[in-house]
């Protein structure tokens, strides 16, 4: 990693990334500048550099008008729009070779694998039609069921660190607020407004009964896919989300009663909240379930007020246990996928994958590791639908320059890599590799490895750091610390 590269995840990180962005309009050589920085934002560089196509504008710009109207200056200081741009390398318009990120989830036809989740972001007509124009390929509808719960206000709360306010999310929302028969009006219109798009239903009943009622209804309405929802982490009452997706046995019952009711494919939405996923999957499978869906929230305890000792989301001083999502829980859901698709009674069970994906990237990890399709909803609440351009357009970009021309050819390439422990080469040592003309003489380095590992780096008359190659394991602690990129992976010996 650069300099530059610091710079523009320093500067992007800054933006507001505002609705109907000032600097926009201010631009006299109409460049789409709040576009471009989302696409930086979102790892999507290829496209930052395709939007500023001919190149030249920021480097001539003398006015620098943008700036002086960025509502991040309302703050602090206004993003450097201008430096910030001029990092960026133009590519010379031409003919790119076409890319398919169209697959087939559980025999259904989905244009791309991007998916809205069952929650907020999904839960009624306008909301879903408005994700669907911008290049969403289906929803999960949130969760329906034949009661309606009373939420509490407030439901959400964030977790931070250092600058970045959003690390991990935290609600304790329920499913649905609306009528049944709201819900099964929104969904039919929404089939029949937009027919190419994939609806997957979202059903949670009370018993075997009401799963059965609930898949009726759902084919009835014109759904594509049936989501049971066995791992909502905070339901109000027993035999509900989580308490169903931890007992196998129920998971069982539960998908049998589902397919009772309908032909359509039916999805088995799986709760973290277990040491073994794998186990209620296998129950949910050999049940009639055609697909898994993973993971939903983690459960999760936020924020302890140490004034009030009351913990967040703060309802008149008490909270509860509620669902962790976000970014922080990636490496969470990714293990959870690895440890299905490795399973050989599940490795050819489609997985529909979910946990922190907010950008291509993200997505492209769970893909790489089995899923078919994935799913977004901590992102799209932070950011909006519109980071499905970056969703699409960088994984094209990234297919296209790797060599791929479909999205299938990524499919659960990574998972030979994932191996047990014990069979991990334990015989060499990679040790890092120092670039002292990056180096600031900060010295993070020296603390970390003296106070966190092997006390292998010592610090030069010059300020700089040297390493005691008798010492060092090879842990790298320090190439993670350096903020300035000047440590990386060396020689392996």
């Amino acid at each position: 990693m650069s300099y530059k590269t610091i710079k523009v995840k320093t500067e992007t990180g800054r933006c507001l990334l505002c609705h109907d962005a000032p600097c926009n309009k201010a631009c006299p050589y109409g460049v789409p500048i709040s576009k471009m920085i989302r696409s930086l934002r979102f790892e999507n560089e290829a496209g930052a550099s395709k939007r500023l196509a001919g190149g030249g504008f920021c480097q001539e710009c003398t006015e620098e008008s943008c700036m002086k109207v960025c509502t991040r200056g309302k703050i602090d200081y206004p993003i450097h729009i201008k430096d910030l741009l001029t990092t960026i390398d133009t590519q010379d318009s031409k003919t790119e070779l076409p890319i398919d990120l169209s697959i087939d989830f559980c025999g259904v036809h989905c244009e791309n694998p991007f998916f809205l989740s069952s929650s907020v972001i999904g839960s009624n007509y306008e909301m879903v039609a408005k994700a669907f124009d911008m290049g969403w390929a289906g929803v999960a509808f949130k969760t329906v069921g034949t009661f309606v719960p009373k939420e509490v206000s407030p439901r959400f709360d964030a977790l931070e660190k250092e600058s970045t306010p959003w690390v991990g999310f935290k609600n304790i929302e329920q499913i649905s607020d609306h009528t049944f028969e709201e819900n099964l009006e929104f969904m039919r219109k929404l089939k029949q407004d937009y027919p190419e798009k994939v609806m997957i239903a979202s059903i949670m009943g009370q018993n075997e009964d009401e799963w059965t009622f609930l898949a009726k209804k759902m084919e009835e309405i014109g759904a594509d896919i049936i989501e049971c929802n066995f791992s909502c982490p905070h339901m109000t009452g027993e035999g509900l989300g989580s308490d169903v997706g931890s007992n196998p046995e129920l998971v069982r019952r539960y998908t049998q009663a589902t397919r009772k009711g309908t032909k359509l494919p039916i999805l088995a939405k799986m709760t973290p909240n277990i040491t073994n996923m794998e186990i209620p999957a296998v129950a949910a499978v050999e049940a009639g379930a055609d697909g898994i869906a993973a993971i939903n929230t983690i459960k999760s305890i936020m924020n302890i007020n140490l004034s009030t000792f009351s913990s967040g989301p703060d309802v008149m001083g008490k909270s509860s246990v509620g669902g962790y999502s976000g970014k922080a829980v990636k490496p969470i859901a990714l293990r959870f996928i690895r440890d299905m698709k490795s399973n050989e009674r599940l490795k050819s069970t489609p997985i529909s994958g979910m946990g922190g994906i907010e950008t291509w990237k993200d997505a492209a990890e769970f893909i790489a590791l089995g899923c078919e399709t994935v799913q977004v909803t901590t992102a799209v609440m932070q950011y909006g639908y519109r980071i499905i351009e970056d969703l699409i357009d960088g994984m094209s970009n990234y297919m296209r320059k790797e060599g791929y021309s479909h999205i299938n050819e990524i499919v659960g390439k990574a998972l030979s890599n994932i191996i047990p422990a014990e069979e991990l080469n334990r015989h060499s040592i990679c040790y890092p590799k120092f670039d002292r003309s990056l180096c600031v003489s900060c010295k993070r380095c020296y603390i970390s490895c003296y106070d966190g590992g092997h006390q292998a780096i010592t610090i030069g008359s010059d300020g700089k750091p040297i390493l005691n190659g008798m010492k060092c394991v090879g842990c790298q602690l320090c190439v993670l610390i350096c903020p300035a990129s000047a440590i990386s992976t060396g020689t392996r010996v």
